[in-house]
């Protein structure tokens, strides 16, 4: 491969992530009401599609992550585009409850494999332990699949309608993502062809901390954007200082993200990760203390701890283990917060409901745990 390829590899995948986030995480945030009403069902079953979704997603991430190791990230990112854009013309297509939630759940196929861990997995495969600036920086680019994902869909929306909005997403999928990874990205492979005589992946004190932390991660970080909205108008912001207030959260994430990869090398990623585990609780703190006038705290303390959260997803695997059973390993330590992810709407709404002062204790209890799991983490030879 070229040094000019590989300079685009970076971008590819960023972009790739930026679609994949856009037009399945974050679609349903905007599209839920038109798709609703457009096809004779309530919303509350559409977001019931998306936790199925997430449960699929779930279920079938170790084994994206023994996909990745044998036959590489390409194939699976390219097969994840080909599942998304099935899923998202299903949408486009839908006549009832019953083929939007089957094409709700074709979505949760494509987040089980075409997220993350098969983008790293192809930079791990490139650059073995120097993966991890890349790593940080596809990390940052696929930020932006939170910040530009509901603008972009609710300006197709104005403009061609829901349906035209769902066959606008399947399209970049099919004639953009799917091309620039089939002719741009190499093998991806994060290691040798798998043998019998490899040892497989076991769990250790050193996983099972890690996969406890990211399961609070994604806990709270799933809470937040289904609610943060409602938390900061229970905290006394009005409707629109609210939605504007929440934006917050996208932008910290982005920019901590950056700073990350401006840094990348400096300091150890143990202390990176346990700084990123109070960065919530700060912000609750803030915005609980001080009132309406500090609210937007909390947006900013968890943008900003999730996006490193989200660097450390994938470096810190890499950093702890190697790279040998990269993608497989990196897939086991998530698979418990993408079930947990499931519950988050829910079970944090119950604690909304009460009151947003019990809503941001437990958040910030959650996070204490989740600082407690960074001790015991070092890496051996």
């Amino acid at each position: 491969m070229s040094s000019h390829a590989s300079r685009l590899i970076v971008p590819v995948l960023g972009f790739g992530l930026i679609v994949a986030f856009a037009s399945s995480y974050y679609l349903l945030g905007v599209l839920a009401e038109p798709l609703a009403a457009g096809t004779g069902t309530t919303p509350s079953l559409v977001f019931a599609g998306l936790s199925g979704a997430f449960l699929i997603s779930a279920v079938l991430s170790p084994f994206g992550g023994r996909w990745v190791d044998r036959r590489g990230g390409r194939e699976v990112l390219a097969v994840a585009s080909v599942v998304f854009a099935l899923g998202l013309g299903g949408l486009g297509l839908a006549q009832g409850p019953v083929s939007v939630a089957a094409s709700i759940l074709t979505l949760g196929i494509g987040m089980g494999v075409g997220f993350y861990g098969p983008a790293f997995a192809v930079l791990v495969a490139l650059h073995g332990e120097a993966a991890k600036k890349p790593i940080t920086a596809v990390s940052l680019i696929g930020a932006f699949g939170g910040a530009l994902g509901w603008p972009s869909t609710l300006a197709m929306i104005e403009a061609v309608g829901w349906r035209g909005a769902c066959f606008g997403w399947a399209a970049l999928h099919l004639l953009v993502c799917l091309p620039l990874y089939l002719t741009m990205l190499p093998d991806g492979r994060a290691g040798p062809r798998p043998s019998a005589d490899r040892a497989p992946v076991r769990w250790d004190g050193r996983m099972i901390r890690l996969a406890v932390l990211f399961a609070g991660a994604w806990w709270i970080a799933t809470a937040m954007s289904a609610h943060l909205p409602r938390l900061l108008g229970r905290l006394g912001l009005e409707p629109a200082q609210a939605a504007g207030a929440a934006t917050l959260m996208a932008g910290a994430a982005v920019a901590v993200r950056l700073l990350a990869f401006l840094t990348s090398g400096k300091g150890s990623p143990i202390a990176v990760l346990r700084l990123a585990t109070l960065l919530h609780p700060l912000g609750a703190a803030i915005a609980y203390l001080g009132g309406k006038s500090l609210a937007g705290a909390v947006a900013l303390g968890q943008g900003a701890g999730n996006g490193l959260l989200s660097v450390a997803s994938g470096v810190l695997p890499l950093h702890l283990f190697g790279k040998e059973n990269y993608a497989t390993r990196q897939a086991l330590i998530l698979t418990p917060a993408r079930f947990l992810q499931a519950a988050a709407p829910l079970s944090y709404g119950v604690l909304l409901d009460r009151s947003a002062g019990l809503a941001l204790l437990a958040s910030s209890l959650v996070c204490g745990l989740m600082f407690a799991m960074t001790f015991g983490l070092e890496r051996r030879s």
